[in-house]
């Protein structure tokens, strides 16, 4: 099932419904050559889920439904995600300690997303499944698997890896401080997870800096701007409100991770804006060991 009926909604009340069947009919289950190779060269991913409400499974196993939702980074050096089946790929590694969604990956049936993007090719694909806990990871059997065009997407050349870079403890806030304000209003890029009714979703955004703004110490917002119509995150917020946001120093490692709930506001010449009200921050000093050099912002954004 590509779409479910939030992204109907969406796709319906801007007038794109057959130009979305028509970019839909790319997204499939297998996981073709192409894609397997771009998964190896990557040294990182992004995955996207609903935290176990109180960190244990339910009866069956699979992940409770009332969890916070998160989205997460996982490193390592390239290969350490790779495909390893027709419609499955292998993580090997986990988590940085204390990160809200380890309970998730090590619950089997947990429906995640995933997003392996390149800054320096300016490339992404998402695959969306189900978790199955390994003895040096985790898999994930596909449900959904595409690639994305490299709109709002900064490109950065290169990488490094900081030798002796160590996460430091987490912080928890309810609210954000003046310098997670910052951090949130100088970003060019930070990826959302949502949530459905019978899966998971992982995405991008991306803008010149300032484009998230934080409107209060708990409220954030930023503008819906046009993309492959297909209206997948838009359309999981409509059936579930619930969303977990990442925000990346691409310089020194630290991440910042905010869940809560978003919503979407139309206004009436046609622009979407997307309004997150925080349940609760996690700031991770230092917990990706990669450097990045400077952006080169896509030419895409407004």
């Amino acid at each position: 099932m590509t779409y479910h009926s939030g992204s109907r909604a969406i796709q319906d009340r801007v007038g794109v419904r057959d130009l979305a069947d028509h970019v839909g009919r790319a997204v499939g289950q297998g996981i073709r050559p192409v894609a397997a190779a771009f998964l190896e060269l990557q040294p990182m991913l992004v995955v996207g889920a609903a935290a176990p409400e109180s960190g244990t499974p339910t009866e069956g196993g699979a992940a409770p439904a009332g969890g916070g939702v998160w989205a997460s980074l996982l490193t390592g050096r390239p290969g350490f995600v790779r495909a390893t089946g027709p419609r499955q790929i292998s993580v090997v590694g986990g988590l940085p300690a204390g990160d809200p969604l380890t309970g998730a990956l090590a619950t089997p049936g947990t429906a995640v997303g995933t997003i392996a993007l390149d800054p320096r090719t300016r490339r992404r694909m998402r695959l969306n499944g189900r978790v199955r806990p390994t003895p040096r990871g985790f898999a994930v059997e596909a449900d959904q698997v595409f690639a994305n065009c490299p709109k709002y997407l900064q490109q950065r050349q290169t990488y490094e890896t900081v030798t002796g870079r160590e996460p430091g403890a987490p912080r928890h806030g309810r609210e954000l401080t003046p310098a997670q304000r910052e951090f949130v209003e100088t970003a060019d890029t930070f990826f959302l997870a949502t949530v459905h009714p019978h899966g998971a979703d992982a995405s991008h955004r991306g803008g010149n800096p300032g484009f998230v703004r934080v409107d209060a110490p708990g409220e954030l917002s930023w503008p819906d701007y046009p993309g492959n119509s297909m209206f997948l995150t838009l359309g999981n917020l409509t059936a579930d409100p619930r969303a977990g946001l990442l925000f990346l120093d691409w310089t020194s490692g630290s991440l910042l991770q905010l869940t809560g709930t978003a919503r979407t506001e139309f206004t009436p010449d046609g622009g979407r804006t997307v309004r997150f009200t925080l349940a609760e921050a996690v700031e991770t000093p230092a917990a990706s060991p990669l450097r990045w050099s400077a952006p080169a912002y896509s030419p895409a954004n407004p």
